[in-house]
């Protein structure tokens, strides 16, 4: 699917529920999984229910009616055909519906299942703006919609469709006079349905917009509750949260006054239907041109027509609903992933000592101007790399290509002389890891974390890692050790704590190429000389670059990348670069002013 595509059904436009329907069959191929069983099922059901009128018509003209007299045999026979049509009817609801609900939840699992792959191989900067709340609902209340609908609405509108055609066939036979009747009643509806249609699809796709506003209007005051009670802002939260569900309910109710509209329409269409064939049967009846038992059984057939009609209108009501979120799904495993991992057909490379090179690297954000320029630097094995600069000056940026979580607009980023591109996952995610400023905990135990990236390590494995790293003590501090749990985002911990455990699942990955986000830039003085004597242990043997925050770190450093405006500036050791007398030089003054003064 094209990018294009993916904006189209991202945004919901009127593609038509044909295009959705046959992307989504796409995506989730189980969703069609014997479709024709199903439809015949339907039609055996539908076909059940016609047997009743017909069966009335012929009790009332021939059984109770006949030219020799009631004839109560053919009366209970009669009986017997309407009983048989209800059990087929029954019997092939239940298997419809139970193949429908088999099918779709198999579909709609893959699609949940490739629409949660995908939101993790989207680009960088649309995890970054996109609302964690709307991402979230994409996948989760989105694809709940649809569910409910095919297993429900998919039911109910091929039993309608079905009905009413079947419907349409027999008071055709019957008399084809009132089948006019009643179509020329329906006119109305039919020629407006393609608007309204149109109306709802827009109106369901904002109301679907509007539902992962509002989860994450509620779910930032919940994950962040702790800034919210420091700040006192509760009551400005409140109002964000009450000014969002009143956003959702003026849409919802938008979309559900066009629903009334088509809904009214229905229910007038199906009313002078009722009165048209009951006038024009009476007529036809003094006319000796119908039976009563034809009009009474044309009165079963109308509300067997009418009744679906109604039904289905209301059915594409939610369909606009389903298919609006459908859309939004379907856009979400459309958007173009930025760092597609090669797989297969990747280059696959031996653990040891590492060299990296940026060769003519730029990048620059969609629509935006250059963040990095013109950058040429080779890092050699074993070298430890400060990377210094001012906010905005390009830092996080570099330390993004270099490990690959995004792809240089130009030029290239080479490991042991391969593009990073052509590299496959597998082999890149072992050999460079990266610790971030706050690492991200999972809601488990201590060991769970640790081994979060290699579950296969033991218990013993774990432990000598705590070892190597000096941070038995601190793990026997602990109530339960291993087995302690961390809480959510790791809120049990402290973060210098939450660092502890970064550091120690970087060191049980074992990379060739640590790459450090001043690992000590937020913890406490007294965690602070636990967290550098663990990074010194870690470091050891390794090329690491780390983005320094605080110069101390540049100064233990090898080698010490400047940048300013996107450009490698200066590079050199620290001494080196202070007595140049240059941009680093002016940092560190800097730097050093700051911290007498504090």
């Amino acid at each position: 699917m094209s990018a294009a595509e993916a904006t189209r059904l991202d945004h919901g436009d009127n593609a038509g529920g044909l295009e959705t329907l046959r992307q989504g069959i796409k995506v989730s191929p189980e969703l069609a999984r014997g479709w024709w069983i199903t439809g015949l099922l339907a039609l055996t059901m539908t076909a059940g229910r016609i047997v009743v009128p017909i069966a009335v018509q012929q009790t009332i003209d021939k059984g109770l009616s006949g030219p020799g007299g009631p004839d109560m045999s053919f009366v209970a026979w009669m009986c017997a055909v309407c009983a048989a049509g209800i059990l087929v009817t029954a019997f092939a609801s239940y298997l419809t519906t139970v193949r429908l609900a088999v099918n779709s939840e198999s579909g709609l699992a893959t699609m949940r299942i490739k629409a949660f792959r995908h939101v993790h191989d989207l680009p960088v900067l649309t995890q970054s703006t996109e609302r964690r709340g709307a991402l979230v609902s994409r996948v989760t209340s989105d694809v709940d919609t649809v569910s409910q609908f095919l297993q429900f609405g998919g039911f109910i509108f091929l039993v309608s469709i079905g009905q009413m055609l079947l419907a349409t066939v027999v008071m055709f036979v019957y008399s084809w006079q009132l089948a006019l009747v009643v179509l020329i009643c329906f006119i109305p509806l039919f020629a407006s349905l393609k608007s309204l249609q149109r109306l709802m699809s827009s109106a369901y796709g904002v109301v679907r917009a509007k539902v992962g506003e509002m989860l994450s209007a509620i779910a930032e005051p919940v994950v962040g509750a702790q800034v919210v009670r420091a700040y006192a802002i509760e009551r400005r939260t409140q109002q964000r949260i009450d000014a969002s569900i009143e956003d959702y309910r003026k849409t919802a109710t938008r979309a559900q006054a066009i629903t009334g509209i088509t809904f009214s329409i229905g229910g007038l269409a199906a009313g002078l239907a009722n009165a048209g064939v009951l006038t024009a049967g009476v007529l036809l009846g003094v006319d000796g041109k119908a039976t009563l038992g034809e009009i009474l059984a044309f009165m079963f057939l109308v509300a067997l027509f009418s009744d679906p009609v109604q039904i289905a209108t209301q059915v594409l009501t939610d369909a606009q609903s389903a298919f609006a979120g459908w859309r939004r799904v379907l856009g979400v495993i459309a958007t173009p992933a930025d760092v597609v991992d090669p797989g297969a057909d990747g280059v696959t490379q031996a653990r040891g000592p590492i060299t990296v090179e940026f060769a003519d690297v730029n990048f620059a954000y969609p629509e935006g101007e250059l963040v990095l320029r013109d950058v040429n630097v080779r890092l050699e094995p074993h070298q430890r790399v400060a990377v210094v600069g001012e906010t905005g000056s390009g830092k996080t940026t570099f330390a993004k290509l270099l490990t690959r979580l995004m792809d240089p607009t130009s030029g290239a980023v080479l490991l042991d002389g391969a593009d990073a591109r052509t590299i496959a996952f597998s082999s890149l995610r072992e050999r460079v890891v990266m610790v971030p400023q706050d690492g991200y905990l999972f809601d488990s135990s201590l060991a769970d974390n640790v081994r979060f990236g290699r579950p296969e390590v033991t218990d013993a494995e774990l432990l000598a890692a705590f070892e190597s790293l000096g941070l038995t003590d601190w793990l026997e501090s602990l109530p339960d050790g291993l087995n302690s749990p961390v809480g959510q985002r790791g809120e049990s911990l402290s973060a210098g704590e939450r660092q502890l455990v970064a550091l120690v699942r970087a060191n049980i990955a074992d990379p060739d190429l640590l790459v450090l986000d001043e690992a000590t830039s937020a913890v406490d003085p007294g965690t602070e000389v636990r967290v550098n004597a663990a990074l010194e242990r870690l470091m050891t043997g390794r090329t690491s670059v780390t983005i320094a925050h605080r110069l101390s770190t540049a100064e233990a450093a090898d080698e010490v990348l400047v940048f300013d405006e996107g450009r490698v500036v200066e590079r050199g050791p620290h001494a080196e670069l202070v007595r140049l007398g240059g941009v680093y030089s002016r940092l560190h003054s800097s730097w050093i002013a700051q911290r007498s003064a504090g």
